[in-house]
């Protein structure tokens, strides 16, 4: 997509702190940071979010789990991280373009969610 912000960076539109990036896959530091360890991992194709993901995705899927572990501990979370993907609208996903966060660092990243 020509005006999606997350292809303009994985494309090299914008600037960004690249950490990986292979064929399929572009990582990069957030840029507003959550945790001492805050990545983004994304699919270069354009895929707007996990509810529109389909059966051929599954492999492309798996790889951004890997990488992401990969990632957490080469950038300083070996002892353990979280990947987030929000989706749509009740999910807060802020970039309409599949991403996941990965958060982690020396310290626990706190509990998974707010009680109601």
């Amino acid at each position: 997509m020509d005006n999606c912000l997350f292809c303009k960076i994985a494309r090299g539109e914008i600037p960004s702190g690249k950490v990986y990036e292979d064929d399929e896959l572009f990582a990069f530091h957030d840029i507003n940071p959550a945790r001492p360890v805050h990545i983004l991992v994304i699919p270069r194709r354009h895929i707007t979010s996990l509810a529109t993901v389909s059966e051929a995705d599954i492999p492309l899927l798996g790889r951004m789990l890997a990488v992401a572990n990969r990632l957490a501990a080469e950038n300083g979370s070996p002892d353990g991280f979280r990947v987030i993907i929000n989706s749509g609208r009740v999910g807060q996903q802020e970039v309409q373009h599949l991403h996941a966060h990965v958060v982690g660092g020396p310290d626990p990243v706190g509990p998974m969610l707010k009680r109601a």
